[in-house]
């Protein structure tokens, strides 16, 4: 998947939960720089990132990928 579009959906549900970033890289136990880096594109996170950052926006890593199950229904 785009970094892009995964830079976007974290920050589209961060910002849905009113958090800011470093209250989410709190949460995921990650930088703030790094949060930034994933939203603005710049930095395609690995898995592990992308769990830790699911975990901490109470969404999977399938809704963050777009794999939804019934999408293709």
């Amino acid at each position: 998947m785009n970094s892009n579009i995964i830079g976007l959906k974290i920050k589209y549900r961060r910002k849905e939960l009113g958090m800011t970033q470093p209250e989410l890289a709190e949460k995921a136990g990650i930088s703030q720089g790094s949060i930034s880096r994933v939203e603005s594109g710049k930095l395609n996170p690995t898995f592990m990132v992308m769990i830790r950052i699911c975990s901490a926006l109470h969404m999977t890593t399938d809704e963050l990928a777009g794999n939804q199950k019934g999408a293709e229904e």
